[in-house]
């Protein structure tokens, strides 16, 4: 009787520490990032900065690397696309957001509505036939905003080198959703720069949105890491010139506007390299 009181006690204890374990795995996949704080910025002082340039590059959520920020197309559980996460927050009116035509300054705010029409949402007049009579007649239509028309991102970005800490440092500066569509008027494929979005007024937010990490579902990681330690895949599209600025498609043309882009990178890596000796 003893033994089986001894047995029936040793699987109490054996279960309980399986419930134990189950909770704790439990509170690990439900922990969430939503208390995350950004990844600070390395102190910097203006006379620290001994050399700085700015480039503009293209993160085409086409490509494979970069499908985290594209998915998923609607919000899932605690799951939001890059573009639903920052029209949330310029939906609450907290943050401002400024012209997508200007590249260079993020001077000029836009408001909801404007941003609406860069999507072609809101009310609309169009001429159908009846069915049934044949006869013309004018009705009205509600488009509304398909966020899975944003198929690219612009970055701008500071490169600059800091003398304290001998390194070459970056910090996003701005970031602009690029809606690409098919007109059905005319059949072309547009583009179509909708806002610009200084980066820092938007680190708090993507550092409490989880991304999806392809790698390894327990390890969370948040859109403002995945900016921070560059896990996504772009190409150079300008860099800061005499020539007002323009774009490297304005004076190169397809394999030699690649060329250029990887010229521009090289340059970057290399100046770095350039200020050691072996």
């Amino acid at each position: 009787m003893k033994k089986v009181l001894g047995l029936i006690l040793l699987l109490i204890i054996v279960a309980g520490q399986f419930a134990t374990a189950q909770d704790d795995v439990k509170r690990l996949y439900d922990k969430g990032i939503h208390d995350k704080r950004p990844i600070p910025y390395p102190h910097l002082r203006e006379a620290d900065v001994m050399w700085s340039k700015q480039i503009w590059r293209i993160v085409d959520l086409r490509e494979k690397m970069n499908q985290v920020l594209y998915f998923p197309k609607f919000p899932m559980g605690d799951r939001y696309s890059l573009i639903d996460v920052l029209m949330g927050e310029i939906k609450s009116g907290v943050i401002d957001v400024y012209n997508g035509d200007d590249m260079y300054n993020m001077v000029e705010k836009v408001t909801l509505d404007d941003i609406n029409k860069k999507f072609g949402a809101g009310e609309e007049t169009i001429t159908i036939q009846d069915p049934e009579t044949g006869e013309y007649k004018e009705t009205t239509i509600v488009r509304d905003i398909n966020t899975s028309e944003i198929m690219q991102y612009m970055l701008w970005e500071e490169w600059y080198f800091d003398k304290k800490h001998s390194i070459m440092r970056v910090r996003i500066l701005g970031i602009c959703p690029i809606r690409i569509y098919t007109d059905p008027e005319t059949n072309m494929t547009n583009k179509v720069r909708v806002f610009w979005a200084y980066y820092p007024d938007f680190r708090n937010t993507l550092a409490n949105h989880e991304v999806f990490n392809p790698a390894n579902d327990a390890h969370r990681i948040s859109y403002d890491d995945l900016f921070m330690q560059r896990r996504f895949s772009s190409y150079i599209i300008a860099e800061s010139n005499v020539y007002d600025n323009r774009l490297i498609n304005q004076y190169q043309t397809g394999r030699s506007a690649l060329l250029e882009a990887e010229r521009i990178k090289e340059e970057l890596f290399n100046f770095e390299h350039d200020l050691w000796e072996y």
